[in-house]
């Protein structure tokens, strides 16, 4: 994959809008985004905050290539996408974009080797070279011996942890994780973090995080939180990694 340099813009929203229709006349369309827009830079580690109807969702689901904006600009590492086909949106989301959910999204039926090798079995890669990419993806998130293992002979924890190996597996530059630690306790939760700021910091992948959880923020490194469909406060952050150790 061609490297990104530092400080390109990976993600540029620009004026972005999102209405839906409700009913009919103008009374009835209602504005989940405002004219919204922000840019991150290749590396950076974002937070994305605020309240359920802020419009923090629907604003993942644009840069993540799972809808649309009603108008606006989104250029995704420096293409406008928003006329995309969708036939090759999918293919610009498995090249660009891991994800990471709440819900953790696995297969149940299939072993976590197996999880993590789905995203390269739509790209076609050759089983052997599946297999050795989807082995070192554990490894960087330390399930080197639970490759065999289903969904449900693992821990929570773990079964994020192979949802990351998932989202990282074809290199793509961009982690989108939507409230990855909501469906997790506390010790675990920080664990997790760990393998995000390792993510960012050893592997350079650049990571847009939702979280309605303050602690979980103070491990990135800039904070931008929306409200009404508005993005109202945007600061960088000074990580405390020893969030974890109850500081």
């Amino acid at each position: 994959m061609e490297k990104t340099l530092k400080n390109t813009p990976l993600i540029k929203a620009q004026n972005i809008i999102k209405t839906y229709t409700t009913g009919a006349g103008e009374d009835c369309t209602f504005y989940a985004l405002k004219g919204v827009s922000l840019t991150i830079n290749q590396g950076e580690f974002v937070a994305i905050m605020g309240a359920s109807g802020s419009g923090k969702s629907t604003f993942m689901n644009i840069i993540g290539c799972l809808d649309k904006p009603t108008s606006g600009d989104y250029f995704l590492d420096g293409h406008n996408i928003v006329n995309t086909r969708l036939d090759r949106l999918s293919e610009v989301r498995n090249a660009k974009l891991g994800f990471v959910f709440q819900g953790f999204n696995l297969i149940s039926r299939t072993s976590a080797l197996e999880n993590v090798e789905l995203p390269m079995i739509y790209k076609g890669i050759p089983a052997k070279e599946r297999k050795e990419r989807a082995m070192e993806a554990l490894k960087i998130v330390g399930l080197t011996n639970k490759e065999h293992n289903m969904p449900n002979q693992l821990s929570g924890g773990q079964q994020q942890r192979v949802a990351i190996a998932r989202a990282i597996v074809n290199d793509a530059p961009i982690i989108l994780a939507d409230e990855p630690t909501g469906n997790l306790d506390t010790k675990t939760s920080y664990e997790v973090m760990d393998f995000f700021v390792n993510l960012n910091e050893k592997m350079d992948k650049t990571i847009v995080l939702v979280t309605h959880e303050d602690d979980i923020a103070g491990y990135c490194k800039r904070i931008v939180r929306f409200k009404d469909g508005n993005i109202v406060n945007d600061t960088p952050n000074k990580p405390v990694y020893s969030l974890k150790e109850g500081a």
